[in-house]
């Protein structure tokens, strides 16, 4: 058992190294005092163009037994690309809390890790803190991920008429999120988006003059659902599965956004496909 696990663990690590070349993860510093001189070259400096370079493969020319068709000279259509991933950029709330002015910390205890705060929650700035931890929310890598997930829960668990007021400055923190087009990131935010709206009232009404920032990105994945046939979707216990997690949120944006239809048509213009969960 802690063989398969040490292997599970070891590549997940190789997946996280990968992701960090190919620019989906953002990179740390070169060593934990900061990043090496520009006059030093670093283990991460990539290789000279001569080294670089490889040599080319010769194109094959055409035969003239096998002449060129209509087929053969017809132009690939380029890819849309609405599915992949983005890169995602270095997050505030990896910058504050390699500085060391977040007020958390990781507290390693018996029946599991959790966040131990160094400050009454209560006596926090939400308008200074709220923000940053948002935008912590398209990180992949621990400690980050986990202080930025929990700690949004925390706050938006005791933040109660706290939270109202900085609705707008979490708007964009959010859409970045998203538009990283990483599931696991979509599902993290899909997540923290209906604890906000069920934080504090009013908060359903206020993200509805947001529809339009928030909700492109869902009208894309909301038929990502894998069909599997008779299988077990373990991934339904997790709430991982991404399409029935973006009709979940959608309902949870309606029912929590106002009396009358203007919710649901506002939900209707941006997901055309989206019923209404209150009128059926």
């Amino acid at each position: 058992m802690e063989d398969q696990l040490q292997r599970m663990i070891r590549g997940d690590a190789k997946i996280k190294h990968k992701e960090k070349w190919l620019g989906f993860i953002p990179r740390g510093a070169d060593t934990p005092f900061g990043d090496f001189p520009k006059s030093m070259k670093s283990p991460r400096t990539p290789r000279d163009a001569s080294e670089k370079a490889s040599p080319r493969k010769p194109t094959p020319v055409c035969s003239p037994r096998t002449p060129r068709t209509a087929e053969d000279n017809a132009v690939v259509p380029p890819v849309a690309g609405a599915f992949l991933r983005r890169p995602a950029a270095p997050s505030e709330f990896r910058r504050f809390y390699d500085r060391g002015d977040l007020p958390v910390q990781v507290f390693h205890g018996g029946t599991g890790n959790r966040v131990s705060w160094k400050v009454d929650i209560d006596k926090l700035d939400y308008h200074h803190y709220l923000p940053i931890f948002c935008d912590g929310l398209r990180e992949k890598e621990d400690p980050y991920r986990f202080l930025a997930v929990q700690g949004v829960y925390d706050l938006l668990e005791k933040g109660r008429s706290k939270i109202l007021p900085i609705v707008p400055q979490l708007i964009i923190p959010l859409k970045t999120a998203l538009n990283t087009r990483d599931p696991e990131i979509i599902c993290t935010t899909l997540k923290v988006m209906q604890a906000l709206v069920m934080s504090a009232e009013m908060v359903g009404e206020a993200l509805v003059p947001y529809y339009r920032q928030l909700l492109p990105v869902l009208n894309i994945f909301k038929s990502c659902n894998v069909n599997i046939g008779d299988s077990i979707d373990y991934s339904q216990r997790k709430r991982l599965n991404l399409g029935d997690l973006i009709e979940e949120t959608l309902q949870v944006l309606e029912q929590h956004g106002g009396e009358g239809e203007e919710t649901f048509i506002n939900i209707k213009y941006m997901v055309p496909t989206y019923e209404s969960s209150i009128a059926n």
